[in-house]
């Protein structure tokens, strides 16, 4: 167990030695599981989803080791669950050659570096959304799980939800005829404020914690997602609501509008031009803070625009068409006029796979070698929205200007008309953390 990480250490164990040296004799065959045997798992970051995800998980799976950067919390946790190894740097979890899959729930900022590895290191992967903190990130990400052939799962739960399933069929299948509008809610942007110095708690390792970010004076605030606001709310550690709730919700949105493989084509916001915050301004019924306008607007192919404001709860979007609307939200699905869905799609033309369940669609992708409901690449199309609802805030307050429509080439992942917005596609990084050119 090592209880301090340098970052020479991290250059030594990263990106660049974690891909060839170790990958090739970790590789799982779809045989390697039988009928009745149990998956392995390593639980990365167990503070409260990540407690709940790996608790869930322990009923059909064995979990055998925990790591997290707070040493007393995966002791504890890693007791409960029976885990018999914990440490404070994940790589060493990842080096267990009898764990099959590990459960990533760390800070968002540490999302892509856990996902690189644990592809690199032969693991399958459930990491809770966003699936990033930026969209180079997604794309180092699916070409990671793509090059080790790894199953990643997403936590955006709701793809796996009955109801949220029926209003999808319904919207991909005609019931409300062309979709013209989407509203969804108006998701903050994170913000930069300042928290006076306290002491760190024994145990944390609060450099490891920042990682690819500077390190701010420690503060409680920053480190714990209960308190409001948190990490949550602050660049360069999130997206802020955009990212957080909005992983949500918008992802909803690609789902609707079948854009797993693609995105929209421009992006752009109205009103006064985006003014960092370095206060802590409560956001409209939300949890966590941040500003939240300028509004955003995308527009998705055939016209269809996107809205960021008027729309349901912060877990689901209203979908707009030439017959009515269909609204879906977490656990529900609704119409306007309400018959729209009252019964099935009759022989749906798009076919959407029913989950079983988010952690045992995951569970059986991995015996069954498949990619499921909320595979790496609608992760990475479904945060990479999130992102670019930041970015056109971020660049209003560059130029000054807004109403500009920032064009989006999906298939590249670049901005052809804005050099200010391509400078966001990635978030500034401490050396020894940098994301790797090939994975």
């Amino acid at each position: 167990m090592k209880a301090k990480t340098t970052r020479r250490g991290f250059i030594r164990a990263g990106f660049a030695t974690g891909a060839a040296a170790v990958a090739a004799p970790w590789l799982v065959p779809a045989s390697a599981f039988g009928a009745n045997d149990r998956i392995v798992l390593g639980g990365i970051g167990v503070g409260n989803q990540g407690r709940g995800n790996v608790r869930g998980l322990s009923r059909s799976c064995d979990i055998a080791a925990i790591a997290d950067v707070y040493l007393p919390r995966a002791e504890k946790f890693a007791k409960s669950v029976g885990a018999k190894h914990v440490y404070q740097d994940y790589r060493k979890l990842l080096e267990h050659k009898d764990i099959d899959a590990v459960v990533i729930c760390t800070p968002h900022h540490w999302h892509a570096p856990c996902c690189i590895h644990a592809a690199q290191a032969g693991k399958d992967i459930f990491c809770e959304k966003p699936l990033t903190n930026s969209i180079l990130e997604g794309r180092r990400i699916v070409e990671a799980v793509h090059k080790y052939k790894r199953v990643l799962q997403t936590g955006t739960q709701q793809r796996s939800g009955r109801n949220e399933h029926r209003g999808i069929m319904h919207v991909r299948n005609g019931t409300i005829g062309k979709v013209t509008r989407v509203l969804a809610s108006n998701f903050c942007s994170p913000m930069d404020p300042k928290w006076p110095r306290q002491d760190i708690p024994a145990g944390l390792n609060w450099d490891f914690w920042c990682g690819p970010a500077e390190p701010p004076p420690y503060n409680f605030v920053i480190w714990d997602n209960r308190s409001n606001p948190s990490w949550v709310s602050i660049r360069p550690f999130s997206g802020g609501n955009m990212t957080d709730r909005g992983g949500h919700g918008l992802d909803i949105a690609q789902w609707g509008l079948g854009m797993d493989e693609s995105g929209p084509e421009e992006v752009w916001v109205e009103g006064k031009p985006f003014k960092s915050m370095t206060s802590t301004p409560e956001a409209p019924g939300g949890r966590q803070r941040g500003p939240s306008s300028p509004k955003v607007f995308m527009k998705f192919p055939g016209d269809i625009i996107m809205e960021l404001g008027g729309g349901p709860s912060w877990s689901g979007v209203r979908f707009v068409g030439e017959k009515g609307s269909i609204t879906v939200t977490r656990g529900r699905s609704s119409s306007d006029p309400a018959e729209l869905i009252a019964e099935p799609v009759k022989n749906p033309k798009v076919k959407i796979r029913r989950s079983p369940g988010h952690h045992r669609d995951w569970l059986d992708c991995i015996k069954e070698r498949r990619k499921p409901v909320a595979h790496a690449e609608a992760g990475h199309r479904s945060a990479t929205i999130c992102h670019l609802g930041n970015i056109a805030r971020w660049v209003s307050e560059v130029t000054g200007e807004t109403g500009q429509r920032l064009k989006w080439d999906a298939r590249n992942e670049r901005f052809t008309n804005s050099p200010e917005g391509n400078r966001f596609l990635d978030t500034p990084r401490r050396r020894g953390y940098e994301l790797p050119d090939k994975v």
